[in-house]
């Protein structure tokens, strides 16, 4: 017998033929004396098309409302889910995130869990229900309805798991599992059937869509093991788990490329003490992340300053660093939105020489420049021409050996 967390997205619960398969899978596991606890999201599309209905009002809505309102794509999901499974002849009680004890900061749009008081789920499996979790959603200490955000769903599985001290924390998604590159630029990407923690967090951190960056934040912090796998087969998917030495012997798992990427230059910027924070703070005020970041060698008392940021933050960076920039008289401030970023990761780089060596080499086989380079233990980041992006990500997947047909690491 098992504890189990399950989450299915909004694909998996996008009609109602498909929650009653849902349902039909759930009670084969409690068949068996495993005890569940589901997070589901809301059906696919309801919850643009709440955002849209909340924009035939006013074009900006107040965010408060908007949480209360998106959140009801979730109830519905919960509701419906728990009506097929009792419908089925097995007891089943579905619960929002308020009532589920997750309680979390005050942003709507995107809070973050900060605790979660599990006695209520708790209870409803001590009575031999499964629990049905709204996912997506919590409470701030003011009793005010919150949001986390899009993958929030990834982001409450997993932290239930981890409140709850659950064996397993299945993320069920439209894709048997996390691959070594986007099936849909290789066609020789081959699924990975286990996968350290940290190289998931780089991947999701590098434009990996599979889980939430959040999510695997708490997996690796509690080491809750997720099984990542698709809920239209019955296939095992990826484990995504504490690292071993046997993933050290890997050198690279995979190949990930992220095109939501923006360049901002400051040219000829004053070479003195506190002139990066005067250009960063106010970005940093903003909320935007700023990912990768390089300055020149100073000439004369001036130097360049060129930073990433992602695109949907770039036209504000770009108006922030431009009053920072007539203030300390830099020249000149610029940027380019038409580059992507693409990267390698792998815990075994460690222990590899001449990874970066190969990536470049690959690259510039292909005539591909590199205009900034990021790296870190596990992962080599550049960022190119958006254009060339999908023949990077294959000639990468290529050249570091991860495109045997039906093989797995």
């Amino acid at each position: 017998m098992a504890l189990i967390v399950q989450k299915y997205g909004g694909t998996s619960v996008g009609s109602i033929e498909r929650i009653k398969r849902v349902a039909a899978r759930v009670i084969e596991l409690c068949k068996r004396g495993d005890k569940l606890v589901v997070v589901l999201s809301a059906m696919a599309g309801q919850t643009d098309a709440l955002i849209e209905l909340s924009k035939e009002i006013v074009d900006t809505p107040d965010p408060r409302e908007l949480d209360v309102l998106m959140s009801t794509g979730e109830q519905v999901s919960v509701s419906l889910f728990a009506i097929a499974v009792k419908s089925l002849g097995y007891d089943c009680c579905s619960i929002l995130g308020f009532q589920a004890g997750i309680q979390t900061d005050q942003i709507y749009g995107k809070a973050r869990i900060r605790k979660i008081d599990s006695n209520r789920v708790l209870t409803e499996l001590n009575d031999n229900r499964v629990v049905a979790v709204a996912g997506f959603q919590g409470v701030d200490e003011n009793g005010n309805i919150t949001t986390l955000g899009r993958g929030g769903s990834d982001t409450t599985a997993v932290a239930l798991a981890a409140a709850l001290n659950a064996d397993v924390c299945e993320i069920y998604t439209d894709v048997e599992g996390v691959f070594s590159a986007d099936p849909n630029i290789c066609s020789h990407a081959r699924k990975i059937a286990k996968i350290s923690h940290e190289e998931m967090l780089e991947l999701a951190s590098l434009g990996a869509k599979v889980l939430d960056i959040r999510s695997v934040e708490f997996a690796k912090k509690f080491n809750v093991p997720i099984h990542v796998r698709s809920s239209f087969t019955q296939n095992e998917g990826t484990m995504v788990v504490a690292e071993d030495k046997e993933m050290e012997k890997v050198m690279v798992s995979g190949v990930v490329y992220d095109k939501n990427q923006a360049r901002v230059t400051i040219t000829k910027v004053p070479d003195r003490p506190g002139i990066a924070f005067r250009i960063f703070d106010p970005v940093f005020e903003a909320g935007i992340v700023v990912d990768m970041i390089i300055q020149n060698t100073s000439v004369e008392g001036l130097t360049d300053l060129t930073f990433t940021v992602t695109r949907t933050d770039f036209q504000q960076t770009l108006k922030l660093v431009g009053d920072v920039a007539k203030d300390i008289e830099a020249e000149e401030v610029f940027g380019d939105q038409e580059i992507a970023k693409v990267s390698i990761v792998g815990v075994g780089m460690r222990n590899h020489a001449g990874v970066a060596s190969l990536m470049f080499k690959t690259l510039a086989k292909e005539n591909i420049n590199i205009s900034m380079i990021s790296t870190s233990e596990i992962k080599i980041s550049c960022v190119i021409e958006e254009k060339y992006t999908e023949l990077a990500v294959r000639a990468l997947h290529d050249a570091f050996g991860l495109s045997d047909e039906g093989k797995t690491e």
